[in-house]
């Protein structure tokens, strides 16, 4: 017997979670709403959805997550486009003071939060030329080779400023064998 596959929209009933209706469909699952127990994925092959209601099946399987994950990493990989990334709160609203050895000079405020977009502005755009280096047809791979090699050395010398970034998953990373 031919599985049933469901298209968005569908109401379903699961032997654990009770009824649900389909939000969302993958190649490999379904995002079921469920009216219990909230939102759960449901492998398509588990065959532990039971037929309630079916809606027609759309064409393209593709969601709108994956579409916007596609998107998001083609703009990441080819665009000069930042994505948000937060300052550490501690640092919000606080100055860079740079004080010259030479007391007759005058010492430079900046605020963190101007440092800190300059800093991931760096960052993006080290990650666009890692991507256009991987990308090139004229370099050889040894070429792309030393090339990472040089952006990922970068990238460890900029790790003194992962303090400043709320979220780890944005810190700078080098060489982790060194």
């Amino acid at each position: 017997m031919e599985p049933i596959i469901f298209g968005i929209g569908s109401r379903v009933k699961h032997a654990e979670f009770g009824e649900g209706v389909v939000i969302q469909i993958t190649s490999y699952a379904y995002t079921v709403t469920f009216m219990k127990v909230g939102i759960r994925e449901i492998g398509a092959d588990s065959g532990k959805l039971e037929n309630l209601d079916t809606a027609e099946l759309e064409n393209d399987l593709v969601s709108l997550f994956d579409v916007e994950r596609i998107f998001t990493s083609l703009l990441r990989k080819f665009s000069d486009v930042q994505e948000t990334v937060v300052l550490a709160p501690k640092w919000q609203g606080g100055k860079l003071l740079m004080q010259p050895a030479d007391k007759n000079l005058k010492p430079k405020e900046v605020p963190i939060d101007t440092f800190f977009q300059k800093i991931v502005m760096l960052r993006d755009r080290l990650r666009v030329l890692e991507q256009r280096v991987n990308s090139n047809d004229k370099l050889s791979d040894e070429e792309k080779v030393n090339m990472q090699q040089y952006i990922t050395r970068c990238y460890g010398s900029l790790t003194t400023f992962n303090i400043l970034f709320k979220n780890n998953e944005d810190h700078f990373v080098g060489d982790k064998s060194s």
